[in-house]
């Protein structure tokens, strides 16, 4: 990926917000895959993708493409890639770079991992969920953190992308080399790269 731009910030082509294949027709061809070509995801892709994901489609009221329980946006998404670790900040389209190394082989148990394009972590800062109880917390951060790496299928399915959401995740040591805050959790991995050639 090549943006032209200082390593800190990345800033993302703005999201195509028509196109893409039916509704219907993306729930039909959704499915999980676990063989990923190398190939790069370019600029547009990755953008599109991570607005489908969990971007502003609302600006007006700052209202995202995925649902999230009393609007408290818990749900970071981070975006690993052999360039380094970002997160995506939804509301100026950008990546914020957190780390330089590549830390994809980390982000889950199974060795494709190390080589898709990329693997977004989905992180919930509890501290952005005050009001609720641990156990609601809990409750709350599963499906929040769902809603959106549906997104993210359908997108996949809608460009021909390939992607597989992932639990097998050693969430204490990623969150150490991710140098999460003790608040924040790490919920769920997803996997998205172009199929891999039959």
């Amino acid at each position: 990926m090549e943006y032209g731009l200082e390593p800190e910030l990345v800033k993302l082509p703005l999201a195509q917000r028509a196109g893409g294949k039916p509704l219907l027709e993306a729930l039909a061809r959704r499915r999980s895959a676990r063989e990923f070509s190398p190939r790069e995801l370019p600029p547009a892709v990755l953008s599109n993708l991570l607005w489908a994901a969990f971007g502003v489609n609302r600006p007006e009221t700052g209202g995202r493409t995925a649902p999230s329980a009393h609007d408290w946006e818990e749900i970071d998404v981070y975006v690993a890639t052999a360039r380094g670790l970002y997160v995506y900040d939804a509301t100026t389209h950008a990546l914020r770079k957190r780390l330089e190394q590549d830390i994809r082989a980390r982000t889950g148990l199974q060795d494709f991992v190390a080589e898709v394009p990329v693997n977004l972590v989905y992180v919930a800062d509890l501290s952005r969920m005050a009001q609720a109880s641990a156990e609601e917390k809990a409750q709350y951060a599963g499906p929040d953190a769902g809603f959106i790496a549906q997104n993210v299928y359908l997108f996949c399915a809608s460009e021909g992308l390939a992607t597989v959401v992932r639990g097998m995740v050693d969430r204490p040591a990623l969150a150490r080399v991710m140098g999460l805050a003790p608040q924040q959790r790490i919920i769920l991995a997803q996997s998205v790269g172009y199929p891999a050639a039959p």
